[in-house]
């Protein structure tokens, strides 16, 4: 995952201060989060990941309801 967003941070051509800011996490989140840190926070995983406009999806769990 710190792969995928490293390239579309740099694809948006946004340093990690810039992405850091847009998401509202430090510099060192990112950081840590492009390094592959597996203790992060999903919250602030989520955030960036939004900040740089992306989205996560989840397959194969039953639906709502089922």
């Amino acid at each position: 995952m710190g792969a995928a967003i490293r390239t579309a941070r740099k694809q948006l051509a946004l340093t990690r201060p810039q992405s850091a800011m847009a998401a509202g996490v430090d510099v060192r989140f990112i950081v840590e989060l492009e390094a592959g840190k597996p203790t992060v926070r999903l919250a602030q995983v989520l955030r960036v990941i939004q900040a740089l406009g992306g989205e996560i999806r989840i397959h194969g769990l039953p639906e709502a309801g089922v």
